[in-house]
């Protein structure tokens, strides 16, 4: 049942990390491990909405598709911005991500954890390390996204 947690401070805005994080349909752009996604469909309001989305990770001959909906708040100078992911199907019996993201002085404090297990322990051979290993590259892999669409920010 590997898990993976952190928080670090980001000099960006808490609406343009929510909005990057968002945008599910650019994740193949810049993670390694997505190499395709789908936004099935998505319910907006001024407060936050939810989508379901397909994501289709792979590693040399491994590649698999799931399905997770995505329930989110948007940041607001009252209360943090939320992302919260659950697998619907696929290779895990359980996948659960959460992003929280606050206001600073100077930019944002940003959460991430995620939690997850494969189905089958074959699967959990072949690919579980390298899907640990991609979990904790995640918010790596966000910020230098950050830095080149917002800039690289002190």
């Amino acid at each position: 049942m590997p898990t993976h947690s952190e928080k670090r401070f980001l000099p960006f805005t808490p609406d343009e990390m929510f909005d990057l994080v968002l945008a599910v349909e650019h994740y193949p752009e810049f993670l390694p491990w997505c190499v395709a996604t789908r936004i099935n469909s998505k319910n907006e309001n001024a407060n936050g909405g939810e989508m379901f989305a397909d994501m289709a990770i792979g590693f040399k001959s491994f590649r698999e598709t799931y399905t997770s909906k995505v329930t989110f708040e948007k940041p607001t100078l009252e209360k943090p911005g939320h992302i919260h992911v659950v697998d619907s199907n696929g290779p895990f019996k359980r996948l659960e991500t959460d992003w929280i993201f606050n206001t600073a002085e100077g930019g944002m404090d940003v959460e991430f954890n995620i939690d997850f297990e494969f189905r089958s322990a074959m699967m959990e051979k072949l690919i579980g390390k390298v899907f640990a290993e991609a979990t904790k590259r995640m918010v790596d892999a966000f910020v230098g996204r950050a830095e080149m669409l917002y800039g690289k920010r002190k």
